[in-house]
């Protein structure tokens, strides 16, 4: 009787049904990490005590995104897991009683490090946790300087509030994570991120990139019947040093990130998009039981040609082949 009861709970949590609450915390940070970590806490109890069951922050979210330049020192900001932030985001989550997504500079050994979201659980305990796959390194955004890619695949994260696709950033570009985590059973794609204009483009190219960025990540939503939430820096960041991503009028590396948090449903249906320049803390109600519908009405999973697909393993199809 008692193995029928646990069993029973588990299902009531792992398959959850019915509307989510979910807390979207969008925010500029400043070079006092400190402070960001209790903005932060400020925010995610405002959300929590307004309903929020699952809580989601941007990429990276204690401080600045050091990403600008390459600089051996700030590895003195990454930490263990578990560590110092999962203890301090573990204790708000048990304390509110809700599922956090954060995002973290993981040292896991002396020289390797990765860029890593881990998700803590209503008691407080890590869940699973997700190494960031994909790693850019463009002007502005040296991630190989310090990440090593990820290694833990794509495997969704078992949650009271549901099982959780959690992707970081870059990955949002790809379509194969967000396929990988559907087929193995996400009931939502969660995407903390860092992204921002180059200063020196134009607006109409800012834009264009903004809007590209949001259309691929609500076409995950679509290709896979599943809601997606992505959780965006805000604001204007500085770092100390040269970069080749400069402002006309200045050395100092710099992004204007663009905000635009944004929630869409399983047809790629805006449900939610914040503002492009301030800061915002949101909750956003998310039907759970939608996904099944919309998969009933497109089968993609079920008309998936998977026996003529082995090509999408290389890294290109030469004509010759």
């Amino acid at each position: 009787m008692f193995c029928q009861s646990v069993f029973f709970i588990y299902l009531c949590n792992h398959y959850h049904a019915g509307i989510m609450k979910i807390g979207i915390i969008q925010q500029h940070n400043t070079t006092d990490r400190e402070d960001n970590k209790a903005r932060l806490a400020e925010k995610i109890r405002k959300v929590a005590h307004e309903g929020a069951e699952l809580v989601v922050l941007q990429e990276l979210h204690n401080g600045l995104y050091f990403c600008q330049t390459e600089d051996v020192s700030v590895f003195d900001q990454a930490e263990p897991i578990p560590g110092p932030s999962t203890e301090f985001f573990g204790q708000l989550a048990k304390e509110l009683q809700v599922v956090i997504v954060t995002s973290l500079f993981e040292r896991r050994a002396t020289g390797l490090y990765h860029n890593t979201a881990v998700v803590l659980e209503k008691d407080g305990t890590i869940a699973g946790k997700y190494r960031k796959m994909h790693i850019p390194d463009d002007p502005g955004y040296y991630e190989k300087f310090y990440f090593t890619p990820g290694d833990l695949g794509f495997q969704p994260i078992d949650t009271s509030v549901g099982r959780l696709g959690v992707l970081v950033c870059w990955d949002q570009w790809y379509p194969e994570p967000a396929r990988l985590m559907a087929l193995a059973g996400a009931e939502l794609l969660v995407y903390p991120t860092a992204i921002g204009y180059d200063p020196n483009d134009t607006p109409e190219e800012q834009q264009r990139q903004r809007i590209a960025w949001q259309t691929i990540q609500r076409g995950h939503a679509v290709a896979n019947g599943l809601p997606v939430v992505t959780v965006n820096r805000v604001g204007e960041e500085r770092i100390g040093g040269q970069s080749p991503c400069t402002s006309h009028t200045g050395d100092s590396p710099r992004i204007p990130f663009w905000g635009t948090s944004f929630v869409a449903g399983p047809q790629g249906e805006l449900l939610y998009e914040a503002s492009e320049t301030e800061e915002v803390e949101a909750i956003v109600e998310v039907d759970m039981q939608r996904s099944e519908q919309v998969r009933r009405w497109w089968p993609f999973l079920r008309d998936r040609r998977i026996e003529a697909y082995g090509n999408i393993t290389k890294r290109y199809i030469d004509h010759q082949e």
